[in-house]
């Protein structure tokens, strides 16, 4: 390994309740009615390719575009008055990174935005070599793009890459970009399929390098 690159929701930060509570709420305005279980099927994947899905599965009439700022600004509001701290571990993990001179990189299905507010509010922006939101490439996740372009930018190809992700879709990613994955089982991202992934773990802290 020479390259450890990190998903953020879920497994940064706890946020992944934050993003069901906002959607939910938006979802009810705009006359969706969701199933059970609805919003956990697209964790990991990008808000605009979300919403677009939910249009036209519920048939509702909304502007994406419109939606998406609004959802942006609840979940930057939240976040600015919730003083959240990082998952237990990830600070000793960055720490431990940076000691041992592996390049970081992080790549996040949320916005450049609500990425730059987790990061500075956690003050550990600057613990990262490369910062990619998935507003930044082709397609977001379960496809590669993001962790491609954050092992291009890197300066490190896939194979010596190992990523840790919360999130079916993620893993899905990480794995197409031929890519070693780490699995994080975090309860608050709901029932998400790691099988894929190399290996699983329930703490953070149980992540050795």
């Amino acid at each position: 390994m020479k390259a450890f690159i990190f998903d953020m929701d879920g497994v940064i930060i706890n946020s992944e309740p934050l993003h069901f509570a906002v959607e939910a709420e938006l979802a009810k305005e705009n006359g969706i009615i969701l199933k059970e279980g609805e919003l956990e099927s697209y964790v990991g994947t990008r808000a605009d390719e979300m919403w677009s899905s939910l249009k036209a599965v519920h048939q509702a009439d909304f502007d994406v575009d419109t939606l998406l700022k609004e959802a942006n600004e609840k979940k930057l509001a939240y976040l600015h008055d919730a003083n959240m701290e990082p998952i237990d571990g990830i600070r000793e993990l960055l720490e431990q990174l940076k000691e041992k001179g592996y390049k970081i990189g992080l790549g996040s299905s949320s916005t450049v935005a609500f990425i730059d507010a987790v990061l500075t509010a956690f003050s550990i922006k600057d613990q990262f070599d490369v910062v990619l939101s998935g507003e930044q490439v082709a397609k977001g996740k379960p496809a590669p793009d993001i962790y491609l372009a954050v092992a291009d930018r890197l300066g490190v190809s896939p194979q010596h890459c190992t990523v840790l992700e919360d999130a079916a879709h993620g893993v899905q990613a990480g794995k197409e970009a031929g890519m070693t994955v780490i699995g994080y089982v975090n309860p608050y991202s709901g029932n998400q399929d790691l099988s894929k992934a190399d290996l699983r773990v329930e703490d953070i802290a149980a992540i050795t390098i």
